[in-house]
């Protein structure tokens, strides 16, 4: 009995045929700075279960009955300052990251960026990438501190996307990168330029806050006190964000040399009367000034591409505050937007998801 041989695929064709799908979601942004696309922008974002984590009812009415109308007028007044004839510096700094990064990864991968909330939406993003062919996926999260609101936010949504398909391939998700070494250097970098040019009395890490409760939702072994329960990352907390944020700042002091008692961590953006993780960095700042501080440096390593909360708010009205309670110099470090050393850091988390 004759049997012939059996042929199997060579390297050449398997390596034809795995092609690699990589989504880079950020948070989103209004699709203009009119007063109904910020209205649209801050209703979706919202009502996500993941970001108001109250019954469905209870915020249903007080997104659409309270901040939504009330606050969508002033959010346009504060996004027609960020915008730009471009557009929205986050979509701008957004698809340069995806063209680049597409440019770095080469034909065996499709790289796609989409946006949490409003456009371009993981729908499109996912349905783009379905129509590839792919044999995996990587999900991306733009957030370098894992979060329920955030990073959490965008595995759900991905997975509603796709539950459906009929053919799935492999997913994968990246839950963060703070302690990246091109991250953490990224940033050490920017810090020692703006160092090498004067003396700073303090160092300001601020990152955005979350209620307390998604802290302690999420504490399964029971360790979270808010406060010295975060002084090192541990098997037992390391899913907690601000455990995670006090690593971040770590890692970055120890780059710079920054020398303890010459920084701070604080929490921005809280919404609500509910109790955030604290301290408030507009709380912070008129300490700092009563202590006699007159030049702060301050860093927002919870984004990579900068926006309304860094920007703004930390570039624009913490200064403002700092200077009226006698500070002279507050100066932001810049977020990486499509640096060079951003699209390493995020070809590298591909390569290795």
């Amino acid at each position: 009995m004759h049997t012939e041989s059996l042929t199997y695929p060579s390297n050449a064709t398997e390596k034809q045929i795995k092609k690699t799908g990589v989504l880079i979601v950020n948070l989103g942004t209004p699709d203009s700075p009119s007063v109904p696309d910020v209205r649209k922008y801050l209703r979706e974002f919202l009502m996500d279960e993941r970001v108001i984590d109250i019954p469905y009812l209870n915020r249903w009415l007080l997104i659409n009955l309270i901040i939504a109308p009330f606050r969508a007028p002033k959010s346009a007044k504060i996004y027609k300052e960020l915008w730009t004839p471009e557009g929205s510096p986050l979509k701008i700094y957004g698809y340069s990251v995806e063209e680049k990064l597409q440019k770095v990864l080469g034909d065996d991968y499709v790289v796609k960026l989409a946006m949490r909330y409003q456009n371009p939406s993981i729908e499109k993003g996912l349905a783009e990438l379905r129509k590839e062919c792919l044999s995996e996926i990587i999900v991306v999260p733009f957030f370098p501190q894992y979060a329920s609101a955030s990073t959490g936010s965008v595995y759900k949504k991905v997975m509603e996307v796709v539950k459906d398909w009929e053919v799935l391939p492999e997913i994968k998700f990246v839950n963060r990168f703070l302690d990246h070494p091109k991250f953490v250097e990224a940033f050490v970098n920017l810090g020692k330029k703006y160092i090498a040019t004067r003396d700073y009395d303090h160092y300001v890490f601020s990152y955005h806050g979350i209620p307390e409760r998604q802290i302690t939702k999420g504490d399964v072994a029971n360790v979270c006190s808010f406060g010295s329960c975060c002084d090192t990352l541990t098997t037992q907390n390391q899913h907690c964000y601000r455990a995670q944020c006090y690593e971040t700042t770590r890692l970055f002091v120890k780059g710079m040399g920054i020398p303890e008692g010459k920084y701070t961590v604080a929490f921005q953006s809280r919404l609500g009367k509910t109790p955030w993780i604290k301290p408030y960095t507009d709380e912070l700042i008129p300490e700092l000034a009563k202590k006699g501080v007159k030049s702060v440096l301050a860093f927002s390593p919870a984004f990579v591409a900068d926006c309304l909360e860094t920007t703004i708010e930390v570039g624009e009205e913490y200064k403002e505050i700092f200077e009226k309670e006698g500070g002279e110099h507050w100066q932001l470090v810049e977020s990486l937007n499509d640096s060079d050393i951003w699209i390493e850091t995020l070809e590298d988390l591909v390569k290795k998801a």
